[in-house]
């Protein structure tokens, strides 16, 4: 999918190089692949920080796309735009590919000629990176892992800190359940209660949605790096409800929060970052809170 996508847009006029970002670890990081590292078998990935200062980055966080000449672009993005400058590159573009909370994504295109950036190519661009996020979702929906292969020491889901993960039933006492286990997880790693409290809310809302719509039992990842706290909850169910595990129906409901549940207001309004996604075997829904930088002790919520 991403040499296609690749390719595509490579070809567009004035684009001379382009590149394609893909959420990881919660949006603490980016998995990055680029034009010019795609060879004959494989394409050569790398990770871009969520912290970096970048456009795909800046336009993943803020959900807005990055567009304009070297000049434009130079007090906010220097050491890029230096070396941008030396590759012939007169103008850059970073399009946000929408996701359900956070973008899952995001779409850069350098130019070797002066772009005006009109109302017309803005929306083109916006459309392709709507495609390009619902290919993303395709893909990730038909090639998910399986309940048994879930892996909570997976550093590429949770990353390098500190994690915990717990297997929750599916009963109604499960939110109650997955707060008691946060809380004590959160206190061991010498979290404020502020943070405490408002990660237990927005867990509660996401382990309620996996009682009252996928109705199976779920796995919950609690991890701490970089003072960014992220909160996975992956229903163990499937996407297929048909009762044929070769189905897979997507949603196309033009407001995902009616989809996932209105309780997700919530962890939108509370939450610094959140997601859905989904594969072929359910739904990994997330949210994050930058309590801040370095140690694990005495954060606070930014």
């Amino acid at each position: 999918m991403a040499r296609s996508l690749l390719a595509d847009f490579v070809s567009l006029p004035d684009v001379s190089r382009v590149g394609l970002a893909l959420t990881e670890g919660g949006g603490r990081r980016l998995r990055f692949v680029a034009t010019d590292k795609v060879g004959d078998a494989d394409l050569e990935w790398c990770h871009i920080d969520a912290y970096d200062d970048v456009p795909l980055t800046a336009v993943v966080r803020s959900g807005e796309p990055v567009f304009g000449s070297l000049d434009d672009l130079e007090p906010r993005f220097p050491g890029v735009v230096g070396r941008q400058r030396n590759e012939g590159t007169l103008a850059m573009g970073a399009w946000p590919l929408p996701g359900t909370g956070s973008p899952v994504g995001g779409l850069i295109l350098f130019f070797d000629e002066p772009q005006a950036f009109g109302e017309r190519q803005q929306r083109l661009l916006e459309a392709a990176a709507r495609r390009t996020a619902d290919a993303v979702r395709r893909v990730r929906i038909a090639t998910g892992r399986g309940p048994d292969e879930v892996a909570p020491d997976d550093p590429a889901l949770v990353g390098q800190g500190e994690r915990v993960a717990v297997l929750l039933e599916s009963d109604p006492r499960a939110p109650g359940a997955a707060r008691r286990f946060l809380r004590e997880a959160l206190a061991g790693w010498g979290i404020d209660d502020d943070a405490v409290d408002t990660a237990q809310l927005c867990l509660s809302e996401l382990v309620t949605n996996v009682v009252m719509h996928a109705r199976t039992s779920s796995e919950l990842i609690v991890a701490l790096e970089d003072g960014v706290l992220t909160v996975l909850v992956r229903d163990l169910g499937g996407s297929s409800r048909s009762g044929d595990p070769t189905t897979i129906t997507i949603s196309e409901d033009d407001d995902p929060l009616r989809v996932f549940g209105r309780g997700l207001m919530l962890v939108d309004a509370l939450a610094d970052r959140w997601g859905s996604e989904q594969d072929a075997t359910g739904t990994t829904a997330w949210f994050a809170l930058e309590l801040g930088s370095g140690s694990n002790g005495s954060l606070q919520t930014g």
